[in-house]
């Protein structure tokens, strides 16, 4: 019985076709295989082989000196240049109040008035002794003047004529208390009219009409502040003002303002700065045992009333100028225990680190006293390109937000060829 095959066996016809296919595959790799050789260069002379890197850019400032105010930032209270408390030096009932709270007043302004009836009361018992004893030195003095001839010719004792002018001197001395009584008892008077002490703002009063004042004490009624000028109290490290002091005579500082008085500018809490220039009136003599700081004080124009006694702020004190000085921004200096160092770009694009002495800070920037050199290139930034022996491009530093404008152009058409490119 024949045995049927499932598979069917290729013709010679299908054969041919299956390895000419075959071979079409196997040419195709091979020329695959050619043209990536090619590409690669395979004898290491293709355009990218073995070239170095491009040096990278670092940003860098050129050093120049000269002459650099030192501007210290303390923090400071305003306080009235003149405060004066309006008190009651008259015992008696409040009548009245003359003025408006908050409002400006002047020295020598009717503020509150007192009961003056008992006053003036006393003035009339005053004035009347006085003339009591007036007349009494007039009867004195006529006696006195009568006796004198008598005693002369022996009409009467010397002893009455001793009597008689005694009687005058007690007379005259009656007389002159009559007269400070009087001028007592007027001055009592006028405290009833409690005027302004001092000219400048008046706050609201603390007693109100009716109120029994001076009764024991002298009651205090409102408080008077003379707010132009302002002064600005605050404080400085006794360290800081030696080491001031030291540069000045060294020569290494020179005062601000030839010989003036330290300008002071006030920085209010939201960060502004008043228009108004302020001048440094003295520093204390004594340095607090518990802090170690010394206390000064400024005084500031005031004109429109904007700063208000009490208020916190900051002060920028110049008090003297480093001479051949350098700044730089405060991210090109690493500061540590060690010292302060910064990143110089040499003439051969090697970096190199220097160490230099810091004198303060002015704004973002650092006051450098010694280490650098004029000319010379310092990093500002870069930093994460810098790679162990390779060289870098210095190109002028532009601060965050102030881009050139030719890296923008320039970047138009490369967009541009990218574009045609595609």
């Amino acid at each position: 019985m024949p045995t049927l095959s499932l598979i069917k066996p290729y013709s010679s016809t299908q054969q041919a076709l299956g390895h000419g296919r075959v071979q079409k595959i196997v040419l195709a790799a091979a020329l695959g295989l050619s043209l990536v050789a090619c590409g690669k260069g395979g004898n290491g002379s293709g355009p990218g082989a073995g070239a170095a890197p491009p040096p990278a850019e670092v940003g860098v400032v050129t050093v120049s000196q000269g002459d650099v105010g030192l501007v210290t930032e303390l923090p400071g209270r305003l306080e009235a240049s003149r405060v004066a408390q309006v008190r009651a030096r008259a015992a008696g009932i409040l009548q009245k109040r003359l003025f408006r709270e908050g409002s400006d007043v002047k020295a020598g302004q009717p503020l509150f008035t007192i009961d003056s009836a008992p006053y003036a009361a006393q003035v009339a018992s005053a004035k009347a002794g006085q003339a009591r004893a007036e007349a009494n030195l007039a009867q004195a003095s006529a006696l006195a003047e009568r006796y004198k001839p008598l005693v002369a010719a022996n009409a009467i004792s010397k002893q009455e004529y001793a009597n008689a002018v005694a009687a005058q001197k007690q007379a005259e001395a009656d007389v002159a208390v009559g007269r400070a009584n009087v001028q007592t008892a007027s001055i009592n008077l006028g405290y009833a009219a409690v005027t302004a002490p001092i000219s400048g703002r008046i706050g609201r009063a603390l007693v109100t009409e009716g109120a029994l004042v001076g009764q024991g004490e002298a009651t205090q009624l409102a408080v008077i502040q003379q707010i132009n000028p302002m002064y600005v109290n605050f404080t400085q490290s006794a360290s800081e003002v030696m080491k001031l002091r030291s540069g000045l005579e060294s020569g290494q500082f020179k005062r601000a303002g030839s010989g003036q008085a330290a300008s002071v500018r006030i920085v209010l809490e939201d960060g502004t700065e008043y228009d108004k220039t302020g001048r440094l009136l003295f520093s204390d003599l004594t340095v607090d045992a518990t802090t170690g700081q010394i206390t000064l004080r400024a005084e500031v124009p005031n004109p429109t009333g904007n700063l208000l006694p009490g208020l916190y702020v900051r002060v920028r004190l110049e008090q003297a100028q480093a001479t051949n000085a350098i700044t730089l921004p405060q991210q090109a200096v690493t500061r540590s225990a060690q010292g302060d160092t910064v990143m110089v770009v040499g003439e051969d694009g090697k970096v190199s680190p220097r160490t230099i002495k810091i004198g303060s800070a002015k704004g973002n920037q650092w006051v450098v006293l010694d280490g650098l050199k004029t000319g010379e290139k310092v990093m500002v930034d870069g930093f994460q390109k810098l790679q162990p022996g390779a060289t870098v491009k210095p190109v002028p530093w532009q601060p965050a937000g102030t881009a050139p404008a030719p890296a923008a152009s320039a970047s138009a058409p490369a967009a541009a060829a990218s574009a045609a490119a595609k």
